[in-house]
């Protein structure tokens, strides 16, 4: 008598196929625009940073020489020292300025309903829509009439007006995730509005916050014509500093000002590292809507 024996192993699947990409025309042209792009930015950046560094440069591939000399000239120079503290100053102050502003006021959007709100939104976005330079002219001569312009007054307000909008834009839709029943539960337990806001909302609002603080910091120190507009000899930042040493009158050595370009550059790119490292774009709507729940 002859027994059969049963195989109970299960069939295994076939692994997934991996997606090929399909070489054709419109791939290579989309990749070889990305490449020529990216050799053209490499290609400026490089040649600000070699020049900043060399000692002669003339018709020729490489410089002859290099020397770091050109950035402590820069420095002397320009009193990089005093601008970048008055930049530093400027945008503490309008990053502080603007949060304190915008995140009642996105409260207020996000909460309440009230006649006239969408033309409130569009007020609100104009300053972020519009060229600065529509209506820094006339802000620079209100802010001058009143004696708050030329000055580091002059300036802080003057970058409040983009500022203020970037916050309000970006905290809006955090708080309006934030289920309401959340500050009902606050006040039936007696918590006024001041307490329920910074002991409840404040820890929930913190991705929002860190999100619209990066906004306005790089914003406000690349920003060039509300300062150029606001400022003098004492309350220039970063980038009006540049502009004025490669448009002002006498001769100046190029490598200087490269050099210049360079900390500038340097700064932002300190900047921009910084707030990757802090803050992600990509978790925080997760994380806000993880914190309401």
């Amino acid at each position: 008598m002859s027994t059969t024996t049963v195989n109970d192993r299960t069939p295994t699947s076939p692994p997934p196929e991996r997606r090929r990409l399909r070489a054709t025309p419109g791939t290579f042209l989309v990749w070889g625009g990305m490449a020529l792009f990216l050799i053209l930015l490499f290609g400026v950046v490089a040649s600000v940073v070699v020049n900043s560094l060399a000692g002669q440069w003339f018709d020729t591939w490489f410089p002859s020489s290099y020397t770091a000399s050109w950035y402590g000239e820069a420095w002397r120079e320009y009193d990089l020292g005093q601008v970048v503290s008055t930049t530093v100053i400027v945008a503490v102050a309008v990053v502080s300025l603007s949060v304190l502003i915008g995140a009642p006021a996105s409260y207020v959007l996000a909460r309440r309903n009230f006649p006239g709100k969408s033309l409130v939104m569009l007020v609100f976005l104009l300053p972020i829509m519009m060229p600065p330079i529509t209506y820094g002219i006339p802000l620079a001569t209100l802010l001058t009439y009143y004696h708050l312009a030329p000055g580091l007054t002059g300036v802080i307000l003057a970058n409040l007006v983009p500022s203020v909008p970037f916050v309000i834009l970006t905290m809006t839709p955090f708080i309006e995730q934030i289920n309401p029943s959340i500050e009902s539960a606050a006040r039936m337990c007696g918590a006024n509005m001041t307490r329920m806001f910074v002991r409840i909302l404040a820890p929930l609002l913190i991705p929002g916050v860190l999100a619209a603080a990066v906004l306005v910091l790089v914003r406000t120190v690349g920003m060039f014509e509300l300062t150029f507009l606001t400022s003098n000899s004492e309350s220039d930042t970063l980038v009006v500093a540049l502009f004025t040493a490669m448009t002002g009158a006498g001769i100046r050595a190029q490598q200087s000002v490269d050099a210049m370009a360079v900390i500038y550059m340097l700064m932002m790119m300190v900047l921009l590292v910084i707030a990757l490292r802090f803050v992600n774009p990509t978790q925080l709507v997760s994380q806000v809507r993880q914190d309401a729940d």
